[in-house]
């Protein structure tokens, strides 16, 4: 070793070959070297977007849990070699009482199974499965009734319901869907309880490029008013018309909503020409108590379903139907802005059978 150093002093040339210690050892590279990653094995069609789901197939997959809850059970009732006898019948009573039909709902549908069993001679199990299914349908078939804007211009759409339920975000798709039809569109922040709904009512304005009349304190109803003044003046097609959102128990504020309808009647006597109630699917039977509700004060025309994907309630339709059968103008399976699509009672049917 000693000879080693002593060499490299008298001026051994730096390239001349080492004996005792290996080359690679006598000049180390000065960084680790950094190894390529390697190249991606898939496929390359797999790297291609998926193609965008169906309205049916969101559907279908929003309404996952309240098919767990309906047809999930009602499956087993109808297996192979189940007798249509009263002891299937209180089962399946049972069942739909769970999947939150509720009570009137569900006595209808007994009732109208039990004809049909009669009339039809039905003696499988597989056939009454297909009994009620047509049954459902048409019990549904009264609240498919589309949304329709027009002759009036503005044509002034009022949402109520309480904090939570999806109002302002239904607003904002709403608004997209009305501007991909061709139509102008204004947004009126009448929250104006809440600053963070006025906040998120101007959020979707942008998104849109929708104009949103508002107020940082005031009247609602003087808010609203303003906005169809300036719908009118600009020509706009729809005024959407945001409220603040209000339990039906705290009556000072359903008569606060009660004075925007008002207000609205003397600006323009045909307004609002469609009043909306936005309903969290989550609540289940509570759902019948807020339409009742706001019913007897604002008259309502139509309802918006949200956050069914969220929820194994969605037999709360049904029960709707039977007591309260106020028309279902739109149902929500999703966040995504085409997630909020017409009410078609033959859609909703499948998705829970199939």
């Amino acid at each position: 070793m000693f000879g080693f150093f002593k060499s490299r002093k008298s001026g051994t040339p730096d390239d001349a070959p080492a004996t005792d210690v290996p080359q690679e050892a006598a000049v180390p590279p000065a960084t680790e070297p950094v190894p390529e990653p390697p190249l991606p094995a898939v496929p390359e069609a797999a790297a291609e977007p998926a193609p965008r789901q169906s309205w049916a197939q969101r559907l279908k997959q929003g309404l996952a849990r309240t098919r767990t809850a309906f047809t999930g059970q009602i499956a087993g009732l109808f297996g192979v070699g189940a007798k249509i006898d009263e002891a299937l019948f209180e089962e399946l009573e049972t069942v739909l009482l769970t999947a939150d039909v509720g009570v009137e709902a569900t006595s209808h549908l007994i009732e109208r199974l039990r004809a049909r069993v009669k009339k039809d001679k039905i003696t499988e199990a597989e056939q009454l499965k297909g009994a009620l299914k047509a049954e459902l349908g048409e019990l549904l078939a009264p609240l498919e009734q589309p949304l329709v804007t027009g002759p009036a211009k503005p044509f002034v759409i009022m949402l109520a319901g309480v904090n939570g339920a999806g109002k302002t975000t239904t607003i904002g798709k709403l608004a997209r869907r009305f501007q991909a039809e061709g139509k102008s569109v204004l947004l009126a922040a009448g929250d104006t309880f809440r600053a963070a709904a006025r906040e998120q009512l101007g959020e979707w304005g942008r998104r849109n490029n929708v104009e949103v009349i508002q107020s940082q304190a005031g009247d609602p109803a003087a808010v609203i008013f303003d906005a169809l003044h300036a719908a009118t003046a600009r020509g706009i097609d729809v005024v959407l018309a945001d409220t603040a959102g209000r339990l039906p128990t705290q009556l000072h504020l359903m008569d606060e909503i009660r004075k925007v309808k008002r207000v609205l009647q003397k600006a323009d006597p045909g307004a609002p020409h469609e009043v909306l109630l936005v309903l969290d699917a989550n609540i289940g039977q509570n759902a019948l108590l807020q339409v009742k509700a706001f019913d007897e004060a604002l008259g309502l025309t139509g309802l918006v379903m949200t956050k069914l994907d969220g929820t194994a309630k969605g037999g709360v339709i049904a029960a709707l139907a039977k007591k309260q059968p106020v028309p279902v103008r739109f149902i929500g399976v999703g966040e995504g802005l085409e997630d909020l699509q017409p009410f078609r009672a033959g859609e909703f049917v499948d998705a829970l059978f199939e």
